[in-house]
């Protein structure tokens, strides 16, 4: 059985201001035909359909428009929910939708429920996992705590239930799924053998993000979507990645969607093919009046451009100077080559914070004002504040 697996739409996004509809109008027909020759059985979409709860109104006639292009493909499209998504807003009308073959799992009620599929090798059952965020689903699911790993551990209990119960023994499975998922038990050794972007909203809940993939166990193939690079979990468990770029920390990304042959008694077989690029992204550092005149800059006109100027001082109209030379400059920095009166390898301010979470910002202000670190019972009350204000804003995008 041949599925077609994408996912990270985030229809409506900006690029630095920029509209992506258009872009992103030509990625969705390059989806459909692709599903088209490359006769697939079946499409996966693993989440953030939607880049914000409420989309604007280009973003839902796009999608209204691909609905109706995938639907004349007569093959099952099955879709989950993504921590961007209103999963409520997004499911409306899921019931009407499976009539055409279109089957939207957003409730975590019924990741349970299969689409059930069949070919010469038997039957398929494909569970659709939707974004669970823990402090608002862990109830609902019987779950241990309100971790990432215990809600995810409680979805696929159930899943391995209805599996269980399936009459047609060896059955095969698949799981569609939006997480943080590393290939060990989530330690932050194996979180980074993963390319996280700079464009995923972070869903760390108690200061942890990600599970580890042996929640996944027993399943032919976990379909996943949250991190924009196309990569590898385990040979069962992949990410395809998001189909365009939608920061410059994804600049080096080949774009692709994930064809997978899911044969049985064996790893799937997975085929990688690009999505069109339809303006490239590209990074730049120099002095400002070499970047104006230097013919060596000149391939960089049509690209989407993020420029570091290393000038001393900030140059005068900047961005509107280049842009007259490179017009789609939407990203404008400032690191000198020489600062005075510092050190030089002392980092600036910006360099200091990368990388960093807000708990751990919050942890070395608190040492910086007074000298010591955070106590115990302090440090506990900051995660509980930094997990406040992340739900809270988790609430009022998808509620």
């Amino acid at each position: 059985m041949r599925f077609l697996h994408t996912s990270d739409w985030h229809l409506g996004r900006r690029f630095h201001g920029e509209d992506l509809i258009p872009a992103q109008d030509v990625f969705l027909d390059h989806l459909h035909q692709m599903a088209r020759t490359e006769q697939v059985d079946a499409i996966l979409v693993a989440g953030d359909i939607y880049d914000r709860a409420i989309p604007s109104l280009d973003a839902v006639r796009l999608f209204n428009r691909t609905l109706h292009q995938l639907a004349d493909l007569d093959v099952p499209i099955i879709m989950i929910s993504g921590n961007h998504d209103s999963a409520h807003r997004l499911g409306v009308g899921s019931g009407l939708f499976s009539r055409a073959g279109i089957h939207l799992r957003t409730d975590p009620a019924t990741c349970d429920v299969p689409v059930l599929l069949e070919d010469a090798d038997g039957p398929v059952a494909v569970y659709g996992v939707p974004y669970l965020e823990p402090s608002m689903v862990h109830a609902h699911l019987d779950a241990e705590a309100a971790t990432h790993r215990a809600v995810l551990t409680a979805a696929l209990d159930k899943v391995h239930a209805d599996l269980t119960n399936r009459q047609s023994a060896g059955t095969r499975s698949v799981v569609i799924a939006h997480a943080f998922v590393t290939p060990g038990a989530g330690d932050s050794q194996d979180r980074n053998q993963l390319e996280e972007s700079t464009s995923e909203r972070d869903i760390s809940a108690g200061g942890v993000a990600h599970v580890g993939a042996d929640v996944f166990d027993g399943i032919d193939y976990v379909a996943l979507g949250h991190l924009h690079g196309p990569q590898r979990v385990t040979d069962r468990i992949h990410y395809s990645g998001s189909p365009l770029a939608y920061s410059f920390s994804e600049a080096a990304h080949t774009k692709t969607f994930t064809l997978v042959d899911l044969l049985p008694g064996t790893a799937p077989a997975l085929t990688h093919r690009r999505c069109p690029v339809p303006r490239r992204l590209e990074r730049v550092t120099g002095f400002l009046d070499d970047l104006l005149t230097s013919p060596a800059y000149e391939p960089l006109k049509d690209a989407w451009l993020e420029v570091t100027l290393a000038d001393t001082a900030w140059p005068y109209e900047a961005m509107a100077r280049l842009r007259r030379r490179f017009p789609h400059t939407v990203s404008l920095k400032h690191k000198p080559a020489v600062i005075p009166n510092q050190a030089t390898g002392t980092p600036t301010y910006s360099e200091r914070l990368r990388g960093r979470s807000h708990f751990d910002i919050a942890c070395d202000f608190i040492k910086s004002m007074r000298g010591t670190d955070p106590t115990p019972d302090e440090h506990a009350l900051l995660q509980q504040a930094v997990d406040a204000s992340r739900l809270n804003e988790q609430q009022k995008e998808t509620v």
